[in-house]
Parts: structure tokens; sequence; C-alpha cells
């Protein structure tokens, strides 16, 4: 790939996660909404671009499960060596929502009931001069089972838990307090 290749990947990726990010307003309203940067390797910015350009988002979509109790159900995630919230990238063709509940299935095994998007961070991504962005949907969802049944393919999760005080190596924890707080 060519120097400007890079620069119309990242405009393509750009455009593509404006539409995504205005599908998920108009189909979901206003959620929390925070901003990432990223700065990143530029095989990694490709990769992302990559991705972004395919879905609008460069690292899928997620769900936050909670319990009448407040208690927010979260996996061990191996790759990164931290509790996060459930969730992965699209397969082909499929929706935010609909990625977001396989994801769930695969990584926790439970049965929920979806409240809508809870969250949507846009995450800007630079390498050098090169910069684009896409979003991270997270949806909320209420329990309505509580033992978890891990079938992840992808071996990456080893563990689901729920959680009262979120662990202190609980990746995005500030906005899942916040959440906690505005929503429960």
């Amino acid at each position: 790939m060519t120097i400007n290749d890079l620069w119309f990947l990242a405009d393509q990726a750009a455009r593509c996660a404006e539409k995504a990010y205005h599908h998920l307003i108009e189909r979901y309203g206003e959620p929390l909404e925070y901003t990432r940067t990223k700065s990143v390797s530029r095989s990694r910015f490709r990769t992302l671009a990559e991705r972004i350009s395919g879905s609008g988002a460069p690292y899928g979509t997620h769900t936050i499960v909670h319990r009448s109790t407040g208690a927010l159900l979260l996996v061990r995630h191996e790759g990164v060596d931290m509790w996060v919230l459930p969730g992965g990238q699209l397969d082909r063709g499929e929706s935010f929502h609909d990625a977001a509940q396989r994801e769930l299935e695969e990584e926790a095994g439970i049965d929920v009931t979806y409240d809508g998007l809870a969250m949507l961070t846009r995450v800007e991504v630079s390498h050098g001069r090169y910069q684009t962005w896409g979003v991270m949907p997270v949806f909320a969802a209420r329990a309505n089972t509580f033992e978890t049944d891990i079938c992840d393919p992808d071996g990456e999760i080893s563990r689901a838990q729920w959680f009262t005080e979120l662990p202190e190596d609980t990746r995005d924890r500030e906005d899942l307090l916040a959440w906690r707080t505005r929503a429960l």
C-alpha cells in the first residue's frame, strides 16, 4: 500500500464511521458519549482503518449486562489481561446489535433483555499525519439468568463474573461507573 493509499483508506474509514455514528444515533437515541485517542504503529493503523472501513468500528461492539442489584458482568480477556465488557468484532453483514448478542452468548452464555444503546465512544486513531476515527457502541442489557457458560471460539475469554465493586484492572472502569450511576 502506498502513502496515498493509506490516506485514501483513512478517509474512507472516516466516512464509514460517520455513517455508522448517525445510524446508531437515529436508531437508539442519545447515549453517553466518549472520545478516545490512540496513536498506533503504521501497520496497526492500517488494520484499524480497514476494520472501520468495513463496519465503522475498530473494536466491534459490546454489552453492559446488569442485575437489579447493580452488579455488572465482566469477562476476563487474556489477550489484554484485563476485565472487559463482553463483545467483539462484527461478522460480515451483521448489525452492531446482532454482533453484541452473539458475542455475549459466546463469552458469557446468559439470557438478557436489551435496553438500548448505553454508550457510544468515538475512537480517534492516528499514525503520524494520518488520522481516522471509528465508533464503539456499547449496548445495555438486563440479565434474565445469572449463571455463565463460556463458549468463546477465539479462546480469549477465561472467566465471566458478576461484580458489585469493579476491579481496578477493568478496562474503561470510570466510564462503566459513570454509566451505572446514571442508569441504575
